[in-house]
């Protein structure tokens, strides 16, 4: 059913959560697993309006993420990007051939204004295909 699935993480409680349903679709569905992480361009005044994240912290987050998912016989791809994640979660699920996205209901990117212009939100918004939201 879903060959390819893209879980966008971050550092979020939301994300680590998601982690146990995405194990189980991609073990049902036999499926590719594909992990992302955005790291958002700051803006020209310095400020997006969320934390930075290094470099090395997005690495190590992967890396922790992949060794999660090996421990349960999976093996998972992953891809680093940069720029505004809701797009580019979009673009990568484009890229990869997603079937579905699966991403915790909120994560470290929500905005000044509240839930509705979250970056799950947008993602539901603009994604080429199924978004499967983890409360």
């Amino acid at each position: 059913m879903f060959k390819t699935v893209l879980f966008p993480i971050d550092q979020s409680r939301e994300a680590r959560e998601a982690a146990d349903l995405v194990t189980k679709v991609v073990q049902q569905c036999n499926s590719r697993l594909v992990l992302l992480s955005v790291v958002e361009e700051p803006t020209p005044d310095g400020d997006n309006g969320t934390p930075m994240v290094s470099p090395e912290a997005v690495a190590k987050l992967l890396e922790n993420a992949q060794a999660l998912f090996s421990q349960q016989g999976i093996t998972a791809e992953v891809i680093e990007k940069q720029g505004k994640p809701a797009f580019t979660i979009c673009d990568v699920a484009d890229e990869v051939g997603a079937d579905v996205i699966i991403m915790g209901c909120r994560g470290l990117g929500l905005t000044d204004d509240g839930a509705n212009d979250s970056v799950t939100n947008r993602v539901i918004n603009l994604s080429p295909c199924p978004v499967l939201v983890v409360p």
